[in-house]
């Protein structure tokens, strides 16, 4: 009896064994050291997709300052010109295999997407992707003096169409010379709350842009990456990062600090030069 018994016992066991490590065995890689919440942060800074969905009615117009009705007349012929009916070279990051320009037709080109599969042949595989292209869309036309010749530039704001949700857009800066529209300076912009344009605007003489992100701003003819961390959704950014820059004749040059700004409250004092800071903190670490 008794030995019927212990039999018992140490089936049960066995079976208990079994069953938590069918479970997926995962009750030695617990911490009870600490409580279960504090475990949430880690998993949110994975990625965009395990932050909770916004809800759409609360998802913020990233377009509004771009299309108000600030700098949208002059005097300039570049008022009458037609750029929704025109042809513009790609910047670096968007030219399409063919490097050819993009020329709109009524206000946009059509994207390209062409279906390829890891395991097709290379040759095919190659073939297809160079069918692909990017399109583009007319955003906007803004119009202001910052080369401080008296004349009014045009910024062209277009929305570069890649069949997916991305909202990445591209300025063209235009001035008038030989009585059609001379390029001075593309500028690239990134998507949404990853450097997306917020707005641009002309101030004493200065360019001011704005893109949303911390300390996000245009270096040479693209916008800065993200700082390390930077991470939230796309569809509403909590940060913009302000910078100004001036015409020499040539090229557009930095003035002064960039400022960061929340984008809830942008009368709160800014933080300057966030990257520096960030950079002179992890200096000081040993």
């Amino acid at each position: 009896m008794i030995t019927s018994t212990k039999k018992i016992v140490v089936f049960f066991a066995i079976a208990l064994l079994l069953f938590a490590v069918s479970c997926g065995g995962r009750a030695d890689a617990v911490d009870t050291s600490q409580p279960a919440s504090a475990a949430a942060p880690a998993d949110t800074a994975r990625g965009f997709d395990l932050l909770p969905k916004p809800d759409a009615s609360q998802i913020p117009n990233l377009q509004a300052e771009l299309l108000d009705e600030r700098g949208k007349t002059t005097a300039s012929p570049l008022g009458t010109f037609d750029f929704k009916n025109y042809t513009y070279p790609l910047p670096r990051g968007w030219q399409n295999p063919d490097s050819a320009d993009m020329t709109l037709t009524n206000g946009r080109v059509a994207p390209v997407a062409v279906d390829t599969d890891l395991g097709m042949d290379p040759d095919e595989l190659a073939e297809r992707k160079s069918r692909r292209r990017i399109g583009m869309s007319y955003v906007t036309t803004k119009f202001f003096d910052v080369t401080g010749d008296g004349q009014d530039e045009a910024f062209v704001v277009l929305k570069v169409e890649t069949t997916g949700s991305a909202i990445p857009q591209i300025v063209y800066v235009y001035t008038w010379k030989d009585d059609k529209p001379e390029l001075i300076w593309p500028i690239r912009t990134g998507d949404r709350a990853d450097g997306g344009l917020k707005d641009l605007r002309g101030e004493n003489g200065e360019l001011v842009i704005e893109l949303y992100g911390q300390d996000r701003f245009v270096l040479g003819d693209t916008e800065t990456s993200k700082i390390t961390d930077d991470e939230e959704q796309l569809c509403c950014p909590t940060y913009f990062t302000r910078s100004r820059y001036k015409w020499n004749g040539k090229d557009f040059l930095m003035q002064g600090k960039r400022l960061t700004f929340p984008t809830a409250d942008p009368s709160q004092p800014p933080v300057e030069n966030m990257m520096e800071i960030i950079e002179k903190q992890k200096g000081g670490k040993k």
